[in-house]
């Protein structure tokens, strides 16, 4: 599988295209082709701002037009905020890299066009596209830096190619409580709530009881969260013995 070609076309400034190539490679892209760059190439600026990036820069291909810089590609995708008179399919990001991975798993090529900072690509460049890409932005300010639009697209394609857990606990070098554990926990609390006349009155205690076990179990303590609560515990009491002998 070849993954996407990201094209800019006709990018004004080498810190865009740096900070371009450090998006590409944070979502494991290295395909940059860059298309007839304003300031020439290669260009220092964008070396400084890759930051660690500079293989994708030392691997770009530098092209003269749209047109030559997409002649191996089977598809293409251009992305634009603005509405254009073009009877193409619109793709939002998420759509448009999963399309992409399709492609590129039957063994297409594909490539993605970013326009020029100031107005974004122009009809003659769209045109020449098998779909455009839209991110759904604020009608009000729909302008996105190239970096950005880069960087969205990217992380898109990772997506679409990683399987990532939607929430991951970090235990923090410690593990979750065992049964065992909380049941001892829920004791200690008896315990000291008992010594308190907390449990009142008798008719009501065996709820109260179940209600507080039940609470614990259902917090997902770790080892050390019972701990803590232990040594709460202890210090609570030990204090209390303190005041009382004064």
């Amino acid at each position: 599988m070849i993954p996407p070609a990201f094209i800019l076309v006709r990018p004004q400034m080498g810190e865009n295209i740096g900070a371009a190539a450090r998006a590409m490679l944070n979502f494991g892209l290295e395909r940059m082709r860059i298309v007839d760059p304003r300031d020439g190439w290669p260009n220092p600026a964008a070396v400084a701002l890759a930051s660690g990036a500079g293989r994708v820069l030392d691997a770009a291909g530098v092209f003269p037009s749209v047109q030559t810089a997409i002649a191996d590609c089977d598809f293409v995708f251009a992305t634009t905020a603005r509405g254009r008179e073009l009877t193409k399919p619109v793709y939002s990001p998420e759509a448009a890299m999963a399309h992409a991975r399709a492609l590129t798993a039957a063994g297409k090529k594909v490539g993605v066009l970013f326009g020029p900072e100031r107005a974004g690509l122009e009809n003659d460049d769209v045109v020449q596209a098998n779909a455009i890409v839209t991110v759904p932005v604020n009608p009000d300010f729909a302008s996105l830096n190239l970096a950005q639009c880069v960087l969205l697209m990217g992380y898109e394609w990772r997506r679409q190619t990683e399987v990532v857990e939607a929430v991951v606990q970090e235990m923090a070098r410690t593990e979750f409580a065992s049964a065992l554990e909380v049941e001892k926990l829920g004791d200690h609390f008896e315990e000291r709530l008992a010594a308190a006349g907390f449990f009142f009155p008798e008719a009501k205690v065996d709820g109260m009881k179940a209600s507080l076990r039940n609470m614990w179990s259902r917090l997902g303590l770790t080892r050390a969260e019972v701990q803590t609560f232990h040594g709460m515990l202890r210090q609570i009491a030990f204090r209390l013995r303190q005041q009382d002998q004064e």
